[in-house]
């Protein structure tokens, strides 16, 4: 075990182009995942880029690193993960320092935190965005949650996979501040559904329509790359609806906790919902467009 040795749970879509560029930065991983076989074939098809070793549990992990990385679905997996048997802390030392890049619920996150702490291992909450693109080049946007003195020892591993890196104060703080994103993501993406269907009802050329507005004070990352996207009728996922569905609902669930009215993002979460009930979840979330289409007469592919 050394100072460049890095675990991470978890390698899906965002998992692993992170996990890739911890390797190109020089550090020398021990991968796990739920998921039988799959930290295995990471190892073996990486192995060119660096140090890479997969083992079989959370609990693996921390015996082999001092600092871990989660990167997992939603709160009740980075619970399994961190609580469960052979989890994290059934084995991680005092002075290790476990890093939720996950997206999940504050609250939990307040929870788990207190309990990493009784066994003297620090909790960091540094949930992402940037999607599958900033994964993939190093650009995330992460906001951290916990102790300082904690993300300034591991501040070098999270700059090798983000650009912009912001320190909210205590934990849990960093998972309220990417809700703050999601909440202004689903309302970007429901403004530029709405106009691009407007604009469509009009008779305008989308793709004009498009290029004019990105060049305005209209423009935001939803309009320039999920705009396209829609008018290309490109409707993969780079981010899927159920994905979406999961933190809007912890959005939901906290603004109930501290008396903050959201009808934006319940209004999108409820939108979201039909695309869901036609088994579409696993669509991109720009196919929200469809729904907006649908409702105003226009014909929907």
């Amino acid at each position: 075990m050394t100072e460049r040795s890095v675990g991470l749970i978890g390698l899906g879509i965002m998992g692993q182009p992170m996990a890739r560029n911890l390797l190109r930065a020089g550090y020398q991983l021990t991968v796990a995942t739920r998921q039988r076989g799959k930290a295995e074939a990471f190892a073996k098809e990486n192995s060119h880029l660096g140090q890479v070793e997969a083992v079989e549990t959370p609990a693996a992990v921390a015996r082999n690193c001092r600092t871990i990385i989660t990167m997992v679905t939603d709160t009740p997996d980075v619970e399994a993960v961190v609580r469960g048997q052979d989890g994290i802390l059934t084995a991680a030392g005092p002075g290790s320092i476990i890093i939720d890049m996950s997206t999940i619920s504050p609250r939990v996150t307040r929870e788990l935190a207190a309990e990493a702490a009784t066994r003297e291992v620090h909790w960091l909450d540094a949930p992402v965005s940037g999607g599958e693109k900033g994964a993939i080049e190093g650009t995330l946007t992460i906001m951290v949650g916990g102790a300082e003195t904690a993300l300034e020892k591991v501040r070098p591993i999270l700059e090798a996979m983000g650009r912009r890196i912001t320190y909210f104060g205590p934990a849990g703080n960093g998972q309220a501040a990417k809700l703050c994103n999601q909440i202004l993501v689903v309302g970007n993406l429901l403004a530029v559904c709405e106009a691009l269907t407007f604009g469509a009802k009009s008779g305008l050329d989308l793709p004009t329509l498009h290029q004019a507005l990105t060049g305005g004070a209209a423009n935001s990352w939803a309009l320039e790359v999920l705009g396209k996207k829609i008018i290309d009728r490109d409707f993969k996922p780079a981010f899927m609806v159920r994905l979406q569905q999961k933190d809007l609902r912890l959005v939901l669930d906290a603004a109930y906790e501290n008396q903050t009215p959201l009808p934006t993002t319940a209004l999108g979460h409820q939108l979201f919902s039909i695309i869901q009930g036609e088994g579409r979840g696993d669509d991109g979330t720009q196919s929200l467009a469809r729904i907006f289409e649908r409702m105003a007469g226009l014909e929907s592919d």
